[in-house]
C-alpha cells in the first residue's frame, strides 16, 4: 500500500487502485515457416500513486482511470511485434505506468498465463492448432519509478501423483490418532510454486529473448524430476514435507538467479477401499490396488526455501 499522511483529521491513508482480470490474447505469425504463436494472459494492475485529493476532496485530477489501464494492456500487446515472455510483458506494463505518469511511483502487475499448447497431429507440430493444458504460469512484477524491480514467477495447479514409493511413519501419536503408519501409499498433490528472481532493477534483467519462458519450463522440469525420481526406480518419499524441501532446494541449486521459492503442496488422499458383509467378508480386500479418490479434507503443507542472503 502507499502510506500518505493526511493532515486533515490527523488520519493516515494507505491506498492503491487498479484494474483486475484484463483478459488479452496475442498471436504472432512467423513469415519464414507459417507457424503461429499464441498466448492468453489475465492481467491485474495495481498502482501506488500520489492521489490524496481524490480521497479528501472532489478532485480526481491525479487518478489514472482503471479503464485507461485496461486499454493500455491491449495497446502494449499490439506494440509487441516480437514474441516475449509473460514476465517481460509484466515488466513492460509496470515500467510504462511508472514512467508515463508523474504521480505513479510503483506499479504491481500480476499475470496468469493460460496453458495453451501446440497440438501434434500425426507426429508433427501443428502450425496454428492449440489445446488447453492444465498448470498455469503466474507472474508478479513490482516496478518502481527508480527502476527498482521485484520479480516472481510461478506455477499453479501442477497435479502430480505416484502410485508407490511413499510412506509416513514416526509421527506424533496420542489419544486422537487413528492413522496407521505405512511405508506403502499413494502420493498425490497439486503443486503451487512461486520463485523470486534475484534481479533488482529493470535494467538488470537478461536480454535474451524468451529467457523467462525457458526458465519456467526448466524449473517445472526440476520440480517434477525431484518429485518422481528416476523413471525406472523412482525415489522414496518419507513425507510431503521432505519431498517439498528436496524440490525447493533442487531449484535453488540448479538456478543461480533464483533467490527463494515458496511451495504449497496439499496432500491429496487416495484412501484404501475395503468392503465386506457378513456373508462376504472379503468383498473387496485392499491389496494396494483399489482406492477412493478424495479432494477434501486434505493435508496442507507449504514452506519457503531460500538462500541465507536472500531478500525475502
Amino acid at each position: 500500500m502507499a502510506p500518505e499522511a493526511a493532515a486533515k483529521d490527523e488520519l493516515r491513508l494507505e491506498q492503491r487502485h487498479g484494474k483486475a482480470r484484463v483478459r488479452v490474447a496475442r498471436v504472432w505469425r512467423q513469415s519464414h515457416d507459417g507457424a503461429h504463436h499464441f498466448v492468453e494472459w489475465n492481467v491485474s494492475i495495481s498502482l501506488l500513486s500520489h492521489c490524496l485529493s481524490s480521497y479528501h476532496r472532489d478532485d480526481n485530477s491525479d487518478i489514472v482511470a482503471t479503464d485507461t489501464m485496461k486499454n493500455t494492456v491491449y495497446v502494449k500487446a499490439k506494440e509487441c511485434g516480437d514474441r516475449l515472455s509473460v514476465e517481460e510483458f509484466a515488466i513492460l506494463i509496470g515500467n510504462h505506468f511508472c514512467s508515463f505518469y508523474p504521480q505513479v511511483f510503483t506499479a504491481i502487475v500480476n499475470i496468469i498465463e493460460k496453458p495453451w499448447e501446440r497440438v501434434c497431429i500425426d507426429g508433427k507440430l501443428h502450425l496454428h492448432g492449440f489445446k488447453l493444458g492444465s498448470e498455469k504460469h503466474t507472474v508478479e512484477a513490482t516496478v518502481q519509478k527508480s527502476g527498482a524491480l521485484k520479480l516472481s514467477s510461478g506455477i499453479a495447479g501442477l497435479a502430480l501423483l505416484k502410485t508407490t514409493q511413499s510412506g509416513f511413519e514416526g509421527f506424533v501419536r496420542d489419544k486422537y490418532t487413528i492413522l496407521p503408519e505405512t511405508r506403502e501409499r499413494m502420493l498425490a498433490t497439486e503443486v503451487n510454486a512461486s520463485w523470486r528472481y534475484s534481479y533488482e532493477s529493470v535494467a538488470s534483467i537478461p536480454t535474451k529473448g524468451l529467457y523467462f519462458s525457458e526458465k519456467f519450463m526448466d524449473v517445472k522440469k526440476v520440480l517434477m524430476e525431484t518429485f518422481f525420481g528416476p523413471p525406472e526406480t523412482g525415489v522414496y518419499s518419507p513425507s510431503v514435507q521432505r519431498t517439498l524441501y528436496l524440490m525447493g532446494s533442487a531449484v535453488l541449486r540448479r538456478f543461480a538467479d533464483v533467490s527463494s521459492i515458496h511451495l504449497k503442496m496439499p496432500n491429496i488422499h487416495f484412501l484404501p477401499v475395503n468392503l465386506s458383509t457378513k456373508e462376504n467378508p472379503s468383498m473387496v480386500k485392499f491389496k494396494d490396488d483399489v482406492y477412493l479418490p478424495t479432494d477434501e479434507p486434505h493435508g496442507s503443507i507449504e514452506a519457503t526455501v531460500s538462500r541465507i542472503t536472500s531478500k525475502m
